[in-house]
């Protein structure tokens, strides 16, 4: 256990302290106010304040985490070693910055509180972000400060051990289109003949015939072979489905269809599978309870996962609707326009709500890479994309976290621009299989 003496206890320092050392590091952490208490303590020990009692692990505090609300900070970066810091300390201290402020500022999402611009569909870019414009978006650098601390620790208590975590593969595969050509209505299927008629895409008319007709399986029903590849390869595996009414941007199957309603039965019985709010329900409660209560009356179980549908995040208005409805994890964060580590953090958190100034019991899951970003966004090469997807993972392996992807039913249909992914979400698998 490590004793932590500080002049005020506060919920964001808790909150830090905890996603630092007992998430991150594995060891339970007590907070004390006493100095008496913090002087007879004779193991592992550290003062977060403004003053070190002793020749304990010192780090000199700012004020973030003993403020309320939000303030306009100002970030200067530095460097720890070769590593970027920032909130800089001047005073003699065991690092040279306010790790624990540095690390709640990136983890609470600080920066998307305060005045920013935008994207078309209203959503915190990453050129927006600190991360971005300082470059460590694609480096999970609260991790990476916490092994590096670490070392510090077992320097000065070399007798302590330090619990091991293990780097995890989480797969995720977000469902917007279960199929391309089945299940549509009668409108749909007519109005996508008749825009294949006007292009004059005649093998795609005979395609669509043959899948319509049950000649052949449609090229988006890849969900027998994704949970093969679960099971062979033995990769976690999450299933986001749309359960959206129909519109610009929300082109699934209808939630009453049976067939769509038999698959997504058939995939829980083998994998977790969780909600795909729709375009607009970001901030609407409503809207996000009634898909809610569809798929649980679908699959007949509470609803505990979500993503949302174009990664739409408004903070902090779409999680507190995801907690008033009881959604226990959510598995947005992270950008459409560019890979890396949003919460610069490749360990699963919960959000802290600086609304209210609490940590509320939403675990917040983030992804490190998506296959829209690096195809369409980036318009990278099919082996750019998978190199970059292996050196993400390759960062997260350093520190033993959790590597999430996010990809598509559609991407290993290897149909159109997806042709040759099914092999790199294969490869990817065999990749991540065999890292030491």
């Amino acid at each position: 256990m490590l004793l932590v003496y500080t002049h005020k206890i506060t919920p964001r320092l808790t909150y830090t302290f905890k996603h630092f050392f007992t998430r991150i590091l594995q060891i339970q952490v007590k907070f004390t106010t006493k100095v008496e208490e913090f002087i007879a303590h004779e193991g592992l020990k550290l003062t977060y304040s403004k003053q070190a009692l002793g020749s304990e692990i010192f780090i000199r505090s700012t004020n973030l985490l003993f403020e309320q609300g939000i303030n306009d900070a100002e970030i200067i970066m530095g460097e720890w070693d070769g590593i970027a810091c920032f909130f800089q300390t001047r005073q003699e201290a065991t690092v040279p910055f306010d790790v624990f402020a540095a690390t709640f500022y990136l983890l609470s999402r600080y920066e998307e509180y305060l005045p920013h611009v935008k994207d078309e569909h209203e959503r915190f870019t990453a050129e927006e972000s600190i991360a971005f414009k300082y470059n460590f978006l694609e480096k999970p650098l609260i991790d990476i400060w916490a092994y590096k601390f670490k070392n510090l620790v077992k320097d000065k208590f070399s007798e302590f051990q330090f619990p091991e975590r293990e780097f995890e593969f989480i797969s995720t595969i977000d469902v917007d289109v279960p199929y391309t050509f089945k299940h549509k209505g009668l409108m749909r299927g007519l109005s996508g003949y008749l825009k294949d008629l006007s292009k004059f895409r005649l093998y795609d008319i005979w395609y669509r015939t043959i899948v319509n007709l049950g000649f052949r399986k449609d090229p988006f029903d890849t969900f027998e072979e994704l949970l093969n590849y679960q099971k062979q390869y033995k990769i976690k595996t999450l299933f986001f489905f749309s359960l959206g009414d129909y519109s610009t941007y929300d082109k699934n199957t209808s939630f009453r269809n049976s067939k769509y309603q038999s698959l997504i039965k058939s995939v829980a019985d083998y994998a977790e599978v969780g909600l795909h709010p729709s375009y607009f329900s970001y901030k609407d409660e409503t809207l996000l309870q009634k898909e809610k209560l569809r798929l649980e009356s679908i699959f007949n179980r509470p609803v505990e996962k979500s993503r949302q549908h174009y990664l739409r995040l408004a903070i902090p208005e779409t999680y507190q609707n995801l907690i008033n409805l009881e959604v226990k994890e959510d598995h947005t964060m992270g950008y459409a326009d560019h890979y890396g580590f949003r919460a610069s953090s490749c360990t699963p958190f919960y959000f802290y709500d600086l609304e209210f100034e609490i940590q509320t019991p939403l675990k917040i899951f983030p992804f490190a890479v998506m296959d829209g970003t690096l195809k369409d966004y980036l318009e990278l090469s099919n082996k750019k994309s998978f190199e970059v997807i292996v050196n993400l993972a390759y960062e997260v392996k350093k520190v033993d976290g959790t590597f999430i992807t996010l990809f598509h039913n559609e991407t290993v249909s290897n149909r159109g621009r997806w042709r040759r992914w099914r092999k790199m979400y294969i490869d990817v698998f065999k990749k991540l299989t065999t890292v030491k």
